[in-house]
């Protein structure tokens, strides 16, 4: 089965070089792994510091992580932090964060790429954030004695693990010196297969967003320019062109009566076209806005990356985008502000969304029509916002606190001051 596996992941390798030429991301991803093993042995060939290794797939994993990292380095600053990404999505955007000392894209999960990796890193701890069980890695990590933890781990009964086929993965998992989840579930999935060193932590997404919401907002002029005024604000976040369909409805008959702020999920030109063709004449993006003049719009069109957090605390609903595609983005930012939640059909893989949809706080639907009968009755009766609002704080901050349980864990069993 490791033949099998070495093998799927060269001929993968070869796929995204073929592709490179005709697909941004794939050559990103090329062009990133171009000696890169020779890169990140001359960037720490001097290095004598203690340091610790995060891996994240990409953005959203390194969001989930961040928590974590920036407690143990508040813990550790005299350790250094080597983060990686397999992802593009996550390197491109993250690769100049203050927090880490060094940032590389994941070398291809080869025997002898884990080898060199982890001679030129020489961890004293590897976290890997909820998903990227990478056997070779993992496999060199147990030889050299490193403690490796998994946190923000979640696990569904169809996975591959516990099929009866699944003994190859479930060896990869047997790597980790312990796994930390997100929920109880899970646990119970891994110790029926024998995988005992697993615990629940809970999210740590919960941590982040608890501390964005809690903190002093960076002043936004343009956004408070644009929703200075009585008109309720519906925050569209992630957006994908699959998610108009059921969006434009709203937008043309709500048009004036609330203030639109959009972030699409891809900032390209293709994208930021069919928000405008939704509400024609009535949408300024960002880049292009005045503070003199930016309220004479209706929707105010987000063209940049990074913003989509901090825009929440100006809305009193959302709709966040995915999940009429492959999957739902993050609808924690939002109802850590509180505000009632709208996203598509795809959404049963996040248990925060289905516990947001359980509370009666998230609404999923599958059609403009039903997006504009679940919102009517919240937009037209206040006191039901505000219940909306109440229950899905209380949600957020009743499940806050999964760093501080992987840290003290961290500090009494695996990392020395």
């Amino acid at each position: 089965m490791v033949f099998l596996y070495s093998i799927a992941l060269h001929l993968y390798g070869l796929l995204l070089q073929l592709v490179a030429p005709l697909v941004p991301k794939a050559a990103q991803w090329v062009e990133g792994r171009r000696g890169l093993l020779a890169h990140i042995q001359q960037a720490l060939h001097a290095e004598t510091a203690p340091i610790v290794w995060f891996h994240c797939a990409s953005l959203g994993e390194f969001e989930q992580g961040r928590p974590v990292m920036e407690a143990y380095m508040a813990r550790h600053p005299h350790h250094k932090l080597v983060l990686t990404f397999f992802s593009p999505s996550g390197y491109e955007i993250r690769k100049n964060w203050s927090g880490a000392d060094y940032v590389f894209y994941l070398p291809l999960d080869t025997a002898e790429n884990a080898r060199l990796f982890l001679a030129a890193v020489k961890p004293r701890l590897a976290v890997f954030v909820k998903y990227e069980f990478w056997y070779h890695f993992l496999t060199e990590l147990e030889r050299r004695q490193v403690p490796t933890i998994c946190v923000s781990a979640i696990f569904r009964p169809e996975q591959s693990f516990f099929r009866p086929w699944g003994g190859f993965f479930r060896r990869t998992l047997g790597r980790f010196t312990h796994i930390f989840t997100q929920n109880a579930s899970s646990v119970e999935l891994l110790r029926a297969v024998g995988l005992t060193r697993a615990s629940v932590a809970g999210d740590t997404r919960f941590d982040t967003v608890v501390r964005t919401a809690s903190v002093p907002p960076k002043p936004l002029p343009l956004i408070e320019a644009f929703t200075d005024d009585w008109s309720p604000v519906f925050i569209i976040g992630s957006s994908w062109p699959e998610d108009l369909p059921a969006l434009t409805p709203l937008f043309r008959q709500y048009a004036d009566h609330l203030r639109f702020v959009v972030a699409p999920h891809e900032i390209n030109e293709t994208n930021l076209r069919l928000v405008e063709e939704a509400l024609p004449g009535k949408v300024v993006r960002f880049s292009r806005a005045h503070l003199a003049t930016v309220a004479e719009a209706r929707l105010l069109l987000i063209d940049n990356v990074g913003m989509l957090s901090q825009l929440y605390r100006f809305g009193h609903f959302a709709y966040v985008g995915g999940a009429f595609g492959k999957g739902l983005h993050n609808t924690l930012e939002a109802a850590a502000f509180g505000l009632p939640l709208f996203f598509g059909p795809t959404y049963h893989k996040f248990q925060e969304a289905q516990d947001l949809v359980d509370l009666g706080c998230a609404f999923p639907i599958k059609t403009a029509d039903e997006l504009l009968t679940a919102f009517g009755p919240l937009y037209h009766r206040e006191e039901a916002r505000l219940a909306v609002q109440d229950i899905s704080l209380d949600y957020v901050h009743d499940h806050s606190g999964a760093t501080g349980k992987i840290m003290s864990w961290l500090e009494r069993d695996v990392v020395q001051p």
